[in-house]
């Protein structure tokens, strides 16, 4: 005899009505949008007028990050849709996808970037306004900084893989950007040009190593990878402070998909145990591991223990 437990909403069957942009995750997401599309044109437009590579590659960086926030706005609104008939776990792995597709445009133009560098050096032409190129890369860092910061606090209080590679994104930018300020102000002060795409491939070198350690955290849950060690021992230590002589567990599984972390397990109770005894260890177990894991769903099959 065998019971299976599922979570209440599936159980119910109840769909609660999403209402457009009142999801934290969803406003934030929308705000990283439209301050990415404002630096992006002030950066362009700095870079055109000052001929900087390293204030152009910091332009096609910030153009990405503003296509990683666009993505991030369709992903965490998907995501945050409730199961239905063709998605009944739900769509928590559109962010996953998000972030792949995130760390690949990162790779391009990192790419750009070391082209542009290259043909910088070979043609040697001067900068203009290099005072002026030094504020925008100040203001720059100060916005990001700003709006990293924010969109990493919605990230962490919903678990969302989108959001925090969006943030990640701007943080990394924080950093280009002061570090395109310093070579500038190191033009400025020893006039040696070729500072300027030295510090555009450094750039890119930095992003490359973003783009991989973005990839390696989105793609891995879309293999249905478990949880971290962390998390399963923490499981673990749940589930055994319900457990007995005679009553054990076994086939404890996870996996992530989005923000939703899934745990299922076997659990045995000893022959002649009421199924309601049986349904009450159940929810002790996975009210536990609600409290301890956000957003975590818990299935827990119930069998009877074999003798001996």
């Amino acid at each position: 005899m065998s019971l299976k437990k599922k979570t209440a909403a599936f159980h119910l069957g109840i769909k609660m009505p999403r209402i457009p942009g009142r999801c934290p995750k969803v406003g934030v997401a929308r705000f990283s949008i439209l301050s990415n599309g404002s630096l992006v044109l002030m950066k362009l437009a700095m870079g055109i007028v000052s001929g900087s590579v390293s204030i152009i590659s910091e332009a096609i960086h910030s153009t990405l990050d503003l296509f990683a926030s666009i993505i991030a706005f369709v992903a965490v609104w998907i995501s945050d849709s409730p199961p239905d008939r063709d998605h009944p776990y739900g769509h928590g792995k559109y962010e996953n996808v998000s972030g792949v597709i995130e760390s690949l445009l990162i790779l391009l133009a990192s790419g750009w970037i070391i082209y542009e560098a290259i043909h910088k050096i070979l043609s040697n032409k001067p900068i203009k306004s290099v005072g002026a190129g030094f504020i925008v890369m100040m203001v720059s860092a100060a916005v990001n900084l700003i709006v990293s910061r924010k969109i990493y606090q919605v990230a962490k209080a919903s678990d969302s893989i989108a959001l925090e590679a969006d943030a990640l994104h701007l943080k990394v930018d924080v950093y280009v950007s002061l570090g395109v300020g310093c070579g500038l102000l190191l033009i400025w002060m020893t006039g040696w040009n070729l500072l300027d795409p030295i510090v555009a491939m450094v750039i890119a070198l930095f992003i490359v190593k973003k783009a991989y350690d973005l990839f390696k955290n989105a793609y891995s849950p879309l293999l249905d990878s478990s949880l971290p060690e962390n998390d399963i021992d923490e499981i673990e230590i749940i589930i055994k402070k319900h457990c007995c002589d005679t009553i054990k567990y076994h086939n404890l599984r996870t996996r992530r998909a989005g923000a939703r972390k899934y745990i299922d397990l076997h659990l045995e109770v000893p022959a002649g145990m009421p199924v309601e005894q049986a349904h009450a260890i159940c929810d002790k177990i996975e009210g536990d591991i609600v409290c301890t894991l956000k957003s975590a769903e818990v299935n827990i099959h119930v069998e009877v223990l074999k003798a001996g």
